[in-house]
């Protein structure tokens, strides 16, 4: 537990950014799933829409420092060979 104010203040700022990561952690799932659900449903258009949609918001939280800049490479590179895939 915090005993100094500086320690108090940290903690409260943590669980703050904490929270809001959280938050922005769930956007990322939820554009991909979005992406996944467009693909499985076997309408190209509509995945590729997503993905296009999708793909920024990768980007902004692998800028961030939310998503690791690999992870937000790998997903975006296994959603677009997915997305390819229906043309196919």
């Amino acid at each position: 537990m915090a005993n100094s104010p500086q320690a108090k203040k940290r903690a409260r700022q943590n669980e703050k950014a904490r929270k809001h990561n959280a938050s922005l952690r769930s956007l990322v799932r939820t554009n991909i799933k979005k992406v996944l659900a467009a693909i499985d449903s076997g309408d190209q258009e509509a995945a590729k829409a997503a993905y296009l949609a999708a793909v920024p918001v990768i980007d902004r939280m692998a800028d961030k420092g939310i998503l690791h800049k690999n992870k937000a490479a790998r997903h975006k590179s296994r959603l677009n060979t997915q997305v390819k895939a229906l043309s196919a």
